[in-house]
């Protein structure tokens, strides 16, 4: 609801986030990625306690699940998808446990993020356009009073798994005024949270369009930790999501990672190519 990605939210100067509302489902297998996330108005969308719907996709609590059902177009994505195609299918996902910790993220209460299950199982039923599959899964939300790019010049997070089951988050991000906000946690299946000081970081390799973006790992500037990209998932005009390997805490453990620049978010032009991505329809 009110995007920070949602381009017609800001033309609009991010006045009635009800009538820019989106579901967004981003898919990664082999043979081709599937990415959806159609803006729709306030007709199109439906919410109480338990349940958030748009157009013909919803989110909802059933029986100490979070059940989504998606039924969304796909963008194309060449060279791979030259043409639109249908994603249809249910995610459910069973948290291990529910924190109760929100943080800033910009150390002035404007950006804030909670970190609601770091853990827990994942089965993903596809009707069209994919496989099913399960594994482990993670939910988290984000919200703000003001435009994303007012508060960053750039962010890095990353999730993972620890082998003995624990979650491994790190979000290191810049502040637009200066200096940085860093949080490094770990957080095991029962919700504890324990956080420990943020771990080396080195510069990874940027993408197609050059968005910076760094990686952490066990180590000092004498004997660092080698960090790669094992696979490269989104490699946007402002942000890059990846899959890089690492070492935390004496072992190896993959993270999912992004990499956001509030500087090219911010650019008239960036905001003028989101529309290919993001396109909106009234109901």
């Amino acid at each position: 609801m009110g995007s920070v990605f949602s381009p017609y939210y800001h033309w609009t100067g991010r006045r009635d986030p009800d009538n820019h509302v989106c579901i967004n489902v981003a898919l990664y297998r082999p043979g081709g990625n599937r990415w959806a996330m159609t803006e729709r108005g306030r007709g199109a969308m439906r919410r109480d306690e338990v349940s958030f719907t748009v157009g013909p996709s919803s989110i909802r609590s059933e029986n100490g699940e979070i059940v989504i059902d998606f039924d969304e177009v796909s963008v194309p994505r060449p060279p791979a998808q030259l043409l639109p195609r249908r994603i249809k299918g249910r995610i459910r996902f069973a948290p291990d446990a529910v924190t109760s910790r929100v943080f800033d993220i910009d150390g002035q209460g404007r950006h804030r993020w909670w970190p609601i299950s770091p853990t827990g199982r994942i089965r993903v039923e596809m009707a069209r356009g994919g496989e099913d599959w399960s594994g482990h899964g993670y939910m988290d939300s984000n919200w703000g009073t003001e435009p994303l790019e007012n508060g960053f010049t750039i962010w890095d997070w990353a999730r993972g798994l620890m082998p003995n089951g624990d979650a491994v988050i790190l979000y290191d991000a810049a502040h637009r005024g200066g200096g940085h906000g860093r949080i490094a946690l770990r957080i095991a299946s029962d919700g504890t949270v324990d956080e420990f000081a943020m771990p080396q970081k080195t510069d990874l390799s940027k993408g197609f369009w050059g968005v910076p973006r760094a990686g952490h790992h066990d180590g000092n500037d004498f004997a660092p930790t080698r960090t790669r990209i094992v696979r490269t998932l989104e490699d946007g005009p402002f942000y890059t999501r990846s899959v890089i390997r690492t070492r935390l805490f004496g072992e190896d453990i993959d993270l999912m990672h992004e990499s956001l620049s509030g500087d090219r978010f911010a650019s008239p032009i960036v905001k003028a190519m989101l529309p290919f991505r993001m396109p909106r329809r009234r109901s």
